[in-house]
């Protein structure tokens, strides 16, 4: 099983990696624009192309490196369609921009949005529908980000129609980053379940 530990561990370099360019993206973003009330997406339009946008594609292949080892531990068909989905969301919200903030939504803007919303929620069932097939050391950990995600996506739903948007920046980060700890705890179990395999078929010293 190296093949699943080294599928996990470049999903996790990859997850990191994507952390650090978000960061930049933020720091070096227009002071005009605040996190608490534009989203990630309204940040990116203002540096088309930019740190944020490689972030969320770097994000998107480290969730796709994780396919062929999640096939290996025997993961069926609907969550691997389900992950495959939400990076091919999250690579179509990296290369479709949406509409610069306060000026009306257009096509590509309206491709964005679905595009995340899909990203969203596709996650999240993931995390559910495996949490017991990679064992009871992750299974706990899946299913409370995969609870964390769902709310944090209803209160951005919530916030984005009945709510004016009132702090939609903030609820979409929190959404971003349970999200993440979902997808880094995939990872993480993917590379220990390859270790304890490996483990398992190496010969003791002296046997």
């Amino acid at each position: 099983m190296r093949g699943a530990r080294r599928s996990g561990l470049l999903a996790l370099g990859g997850i990191a990696l994507a952390a650090v360019l978000a960061v930049i993206g933020h720091v070096e973003v227009n002071d005009d624009l605040s996190p608490w009330s534009l989203t990630v997406s309204d940040f990116a339009v203002s540096d088309r192309g930019g740190v944020i946008d490689t972030a969320m594609a770097v994000l998107a292949v480290a969730g796709l490196v994780l396919l062929p080892a999640l096939r290996r531990c025997g993961a069926g068909r609907l969550p691997l369609a389900l992950l495959t989905a939400w990076s091919a969301g999250l690579l179509a919200a990296a290369v479709v921009p949406t509409n610069e903030p306060g000026t009306p939504m257009d096509t590509a803007a309206y491709v964005h949005r679905y595009a995340s919303v899909l990203s969203f929620l596709a996650l999240p069932v993931v995390g559910w529908l495996l949490a017991r097939r990679l064992g009871a050391g992750h299974a706990g950990w899946l299913r409370a980000w995969t609870v964390a995600s769902l709310l944090l996506a209803a209160a951005m739903i919530w916030s984005a129609y009945p709510g004016d948007r009132a702090l939609i920046g903030l609820a979409e980060r929190l959404l971003i980053l349970a999200e993440t700890a979902l997808l880094t705890t995939l990872a993480l179990a993917v590379s220990r379940r390859g270790e304890g395999r490996a483990a398992a078929l190496t010969p003791a010293r002296g046997a």
